[in-house]
């Protein structure tokens, strides 16, 4: 089985090497590529936006499963998915693919001051990278525009930090004048990447307890996460329907 839907979001079922495998694939051949790294917030936001929905599952090339709410509800569905594949977790990787092949990088989002820690990181870490493109997500110009510039400087990967679904319609407009790289939405990957916001320590992420721990250390994410029981209750009705 090729795809697996949950809640009407069609996830690509492969491993992070079989995802790393055709990503390298899709660069050497300047592919044009759009990869979404879903968790319950962005399945439940297409939920109940139908344009958002469209552009998942028409516009995105991969879907991989950014959570391990996605994979026990793919369990319960009876379609289980082989593993968590995280946006963080493919954006530095791609980030060192990057640093050794040279690549052309764009970057686009969050707060001036992360974007700014950003860029030094790359300065310092990753000088092999071509950075042609960094700038903050606090824009109000249109996103057509703001795809123009970016396809002005003919990048080989994109990373757009603006929250869903507007990372996703920006790189949708991208992918659909096929602009030949490859794209991603990192939500808050910059925050992480740049030093300013730390990830979970390893004992959570092993725990699958990642979400919990940037709830206690953010407690203003408490009202995005009471979408997780209604996530848990439409996966419990759809069980129920596919009986």
């Amino acid at each position: 089985m090729d795809k697996v839907n949950v809640l009407g979001v069609n996830f690509d079922n492969k491993t992070f090497n079989q995802f790393q495998n055709e990503f390298i694939g899709r660069l050497n051949e300047h592919e044009s590529t759009f990869i979404v790294t879903a968790n319950p917030e962005i399945v439940m936001a297409a939920n109940e936006n139908p344009e958002f929905m469209k552009i998942l599952n028409d516009d995105a090339d991969y879907i991989t499963a950014d959570g391990i709410g996605i994979i026990k509800a793919a369990k319960m569905l009876g379609t289980p998915l082989p593993e968590r594949v995280t946006g963080y977790d493919l954006f530095t990787w791609l980030m060192k693919v990057a640093d050794e092949r040279s690549l052309r990088v764009y970057l686009i989002g969050a707060k001036p001051n992360v974007i700014h820690a950003v860029q030094a990181k790359i300065g310092r870490d990753y000088s092999g990278i071509r950075l042609v493109g960094a700038e903050d997500g606090y824009f109000d110009e249109d996103l057509d525009l703001v795809a123009c510039r970016i396809e002005r400087t003919q990048p080989d990967l994109v990373f757009a930090a603006l929250g869903s679904p507007r990372q996703e319609k920006l790189i949708s407009i991208l992918r659909k004048n096929l602009l030949p790289a490859l794209m991603m939405g990192v939500g808050g990957s910059f925050d992480v990447f740049s030093g300013i916001v730390k990830r979970a320590p390893e004992i959570f992420q092993k725990a699958h307890l990642e979400w919990f721990y940037r709830l206690v250390s953010n407690p203003t994410r408490f009202k995005r996460m009471t979408v997780l029981p209604r996530f848990v209750m439409d996966v419990q009705k759809s069980k129920k329907r596919k009986k």
